[in-house]
């Protein structure tokens, strides 16, 4: 991969009107199958809604006929809704959305312009966008773009290598706190979620703390949070997952992932209409490693979890 500057082709900064809220504090980690308040939240926070969300996850598990893991966060009151949320799930391409979040805190906006030259040697498996300028290149904005609104698997490995591989990634996310994110491969031998096995992986708790650092917290500049966000928002891959899972008029900035073993994942950052964002990591696989993944196990989760928290 070579690097030179130049403008970009011109779509990838949007101008993003939505009002970003800067929170600072960490959350704490509960135990599975409760609902508990983050640091910083009132001690005396319900814990009614965590019977009725243990039932209903266990429920779904059972109904699906899948492992589920749920994170969510209400920004606002600190409540949290948790099921499995520290067991580790492969995170398949939700990764994308922390990549692109430590690229723009690595380049910062200037950096989007930088031209990246990979070649047909450099495609893999669904590369829907890059496979087009394969002989030209593209923009590391133009790139995060393609691997954040399409999940363009050959983008993602760029986004990598404009990192240092994921070991950079990795480190990257260390500075973030997250001691347990493992990214190991790159596309697409990271999906592979082999059974027992903690490369690339992470859980529902780390990588929504992750998101909620780059897209709420100060990591990144008010102008990057935006131009990340503003990605997310216009993802394409996304509306049967966390976005069918709230009101229509709701505004989602997610991120989806799919893998073997029938992993199926969302990211998200959610702003109601009439509350604080909420912060979802909804992760789920099952037992053989040609199951089928099912899309409407994430939206019924989000569904359960949002109503937990409201």
């Amino acid at each position: 991969m070579t690097r030179t500057t130049s403008r970009s082709r011109g779509s990838f900064i949007a101008s993003f009107g939505l009002a970003l809220l800067v929170l600072a504090g960490c959350t704490t980690e509960p135990e599975q199958g409760s609902t508990a308040p983050s640091s910083g939240a009132p001690t005396s926070s319900p814990s009614a809604p965590a019977p009725a969300t243990d039932a209903a996850f266990s429920a779904l598990e059972s109904e699906f006929d899948a492992r589920l893991g749920v994170y969510a966060l209400d920004t606002g009151t600190g409540e949290e809704v948790v099921w499995r949320a520290d067991e580790r799930f492969a995170f398949a391409s939700t990764y994308k959305a922390l990549a692109a979040g430590a690229v723009l805190d690595q380049v910062g906006i200037e950096g989007l312009d930088t031209s990246v030259m990979y070649g047909g040697k450099a495609l893999v498996e669904y590369s829907p966008i890059t496979e087009k300028y394969a002989d030209i290149g593209m923009t590391i904005g133009d790139l995060a773009d393609a691997a954040l609104r399409y999940s363009d698997n050959t983008a993602g490995n760029m986004l990598f290598e404009v990192l240092g591989g994921p070991t950079g990634f990795d480190t990257a996310l260390e500075a973030l706190g997250d001691d347990v994110t493992e990214s190991v491969r790159e596309e697409t031998e990271l999906n592979a979620a082999e059974r027992d096995e903690t490369l690339d992986t992470s859980t529902p708790t780390a990588l929504a703390t992750d998101l909620r650092a780059y897209l709420l917290g100060d990591v990144l500049s008010d102008d990057e949070r935006a131009v990340l966000t503003d990605w997310m928002v216009r993802n394409t891959t996304g509306d049967t997952l966390v976005r069918a899972g709230v009101p229509d008029d709701w505004t989602v900035a997610d991120k989806s992932g799919s893998a073997k073993y029938g992993t199926r994942n969302d990211i998200a950052v959610v702003w109601p209409t009439d509350g604080d964002p909420i912060v979802l990591a909804i992760l789920s696989d099952r037992d053989t490693e040609d199951a089928e993944r099912d899309d409407a196990l994430i939206a019924r989760a989000t569904e359960e979890a949002v109503a937990a928290l409201r």
